[in-house]
Protein backbone atom coordinates (compact mmCIF):
# COMPACT_ATOMS: atom_id res chain seq x y z
CA UNK A 1 0.00 0.00 0.00
CA UNK A 2 1.54 3.27 -1.14
CA UNK A 3 0.98 6.43 0.88
CA UNK A 4 0.45 9.55 -1.17
CA UNK A 5 1.42 12.96 0.14
CA UNK A 6 -1.66 15.13 0.43
CA UNK A 7 -1.53 18.04 -2.02
CA UNK A 8 -1.95 21.48 -0.47
CA UNK A 9 -5.09 23.37 -1.41
CA UNK A 10 -6.29 26.83 -0.45
CA UNK A 11 -10.09 27.16 -0.39
CA UNK A 12 -10.33 24.20 -2.78
CA UNK A 13 -7.74 25.48 -5.30
CA UNK A 14 -4.21 24.17 -5.83
CA UNK A 15 -1.19 26.48 -5.80
CA UNK A 16 -0.79 26.10 -9.58
CA UNK A 17 -4.39 27.20 -10.15
CA UNK A 18 -3.96 30.16 -7.79
CA UNK A 19 -0.71 31.28 -9.46
CA UNK A 20 -2.59 31.78 -12.73
CA UNK A 21 -4.95 34.28 -11.04
CA UNK A 22 -4.41 38.02 -10.93
CA UNK A 23 -3.77 39.53 -7.48
CA UNK A 24 -7.25 41.10 -7.44
CA UNK A 25 -8.89 37.84 -8.55
CA UNK A 26 -7.16 36.03 -5.68
CA UNK A 27 -8.85 38.36 -3.16
CA UNK A 28 -12.12 36.45 -3.68
CA UNK A 29 -10.57 33.61 -1.66
CA UNK A 30 -9.40 35.78 1.26
CA UNK A 31 -11.17 36.85 4.44
CA UNK A 32 -12.53 40.39 4.54
CA UNK A 33 -9.65 42.11 6.41
CA UNK A 34 -6.98 40.65 4.11
CA UNK A 35 -9.18 41.30 1.06
CA UNK A 36 -9.47 45.01 1.90
CA UNK A 37 -5.74 45.28 2.53
CA UNK A 38 -4.85 43.62 -0.78
CA UNK A 39 -7.35 45.66 -2.78
CA UNK A 40 -5.93 48.88 -1.29
CA UNK A 41 -2.31 47.88 -1.92
CA UNK A 42 -2.50 45.62 -5.00
CA UNK A 43 -0.23 47.93 -7.00
CA UNK A 44 2.41 47.81 -4.25
CA UNK A 45 2.17 43.99 -4.10
CA UNK A 46 2.56 43.68 -7.88
CA UNK A 47 5.59 46.02 -7.81
CA UNK A 48 7.14 43.90 -5.04
CA UNK A 49 6.63 40.69 -7.06
CA UNK A 50 8.18 42.21 -10.20
CA UNK A 51 11.21 43.47 -8.21
CA UNK A 52 11.56 40.03 -6.61
CA UNK A 53 11.58 38.32 -10.00
CA UNK A 54 14.48 40.57 -11.09
CA UNK A 55 16.46 39.82 -7.92
CA UNK A 56 15.82 36.06 -8.19
CA UNK A 57 17.35 36.11 -11.68
CA UNK A 58 20.43 37.91 -10.22
CA UNK A 59 20.62 35.43 -7.29
CA UNK A 60 20.37 38.25 -4.73
CA UNK A 61 18.48 37.80 -1.45
CA UNK A 62 15.13 39.57 -1.31
CA UNK A 63 15.26 41.95 1.67
CA UNK A 64 12.32 44.10 2.65
CA UNK A 65 11.08 46.39 5.39
CA UNK A 66 7.46 46.00 4.26
CA UNK A 67 5.90 44.01 7.09
CA UNK A 68 2.32 44.84 6.03
CA UNK A 69 2.29 43.15 2.61
CA UNK A 70 -0.10 40.20 2.32
CA UNK A 71 1.30 36.94 0.92
CA UNK A 72 -0.23 36.09 -2.49
CA UNK A 73 0.23 32.90 -4.57
CA UNK A 74 2.87 34.37 -6.91
CA UNK A 75 5.17 34.72 -3.87
CA UNK A 76 5.03 31.02 -2.94
CA UNK A 77 8.50 29.48 -3.13
CA UNK A 78 10.38 32.78 -2.72
CA UNK A 79 12.96 33.22 -0.01
CA UNK A 80 12.58 36.62 1.57
CA UNK A 81 14.18 38.43 4.49
CA UNK A 82 11.88 40.67 6.52
CA UNK A 83 13.28 43.38 8.81
CA UNK A 84 12.14 43.14 12.43
CA UNK A 85 13.69 46.41 13.63
CA UNK A 86 17.00 44.80 14.53
CA UNK A 87 17.92 42.26 11.84
CA UNK A 88 16.56 40.63 8.71
CA UNK A 89 14.71 37.39 9.49
CA UNK A 90 14.86 34.87 6.66
CA UNK A 91 11.84 32.76 5.71
CA UNK A 92 10.61 30.80 2.73
CA UNK A 93 7.06 31.48 1.57
CA UNK A 94 4.85 28.35 1.61
CA UNK A 95 1.21 27.75 0.75
CA UNK A 96 0.16 27.87 4.40
CA UNK A 97 1.28 31.52 4.55
CA UNK A 98 -1.28 32.72 1.96
CA UNK A 99 -3.35 35.60 3.30
CA UNK A 100 -0.93 36.36 6.17
CA UNK A 101 1.31 39.42 6.40
CA UNK A 102 5.12 39.37 6.22
CA UNK A 103 5.39 40.82 9.72
CA UNK A 104 3.85 37.69 11.23
CA UNK A 105 6.96 35.71 10.26
CA UNK A 106 9.52 38.14 11.70
CA UNK A 107 8.74 38.72 15.39
CA UNK A 108 9.91 42.08 16.73
CA UNK A 109 10.25 41.00 20.35
CA UNK A 110 12.55 38.28 21.59
CA UNK A 111 11.37 35.59 23.98
CA UNK A 112 11.93 36.45 27.64
CA UNK A 113 14.73 34.39 29.12
CA UNK A 114 14.53 34.56 32.89
CA UNK A 115 17.83 34.11 34.64
CA UNK A 116 18.69 34.14 38.31
CA UNK A 117 17.71 37.16 40.38
CA UNK A 118 20.27 39.90 40.87
CA UNK A 119 21.65 41.08 44.21
CA UNK A 120 18.92 42.91 46.13
CA UNK A 121 16.12 41.62 43.90
CA UNK A 122 14.77 39.33 46.63
CA UNK A 123 14.91 39.46 50.41
CA UNK A 124 17.35 36.57 50.66
CA UNK A 125 19.73 37.87 48.03
CA UNK A 126 20.75 40.85 50.21
CA UNK A 127 22.86 38.55 52.34
CA UNK A 128 24.56 36.75 49.45
CA UNK A 129 28.30 37.14 49.29
CA UNK A 130 29.27 39.68 46.66
CA UNK A 131 31.97 38.36 44.36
Amino acid sequence: MELQKKQFTFKGKTIEELKTLDVREFTKFLKSRQRRTVLRNFQEIEDFISRCNKKISNNKPIKTHKRDLVVVPKMVGMKIQVYNGHAFISSEITGEMLGHKFGEFAPTRARVKHGSAGVGATKGSKFKAKK
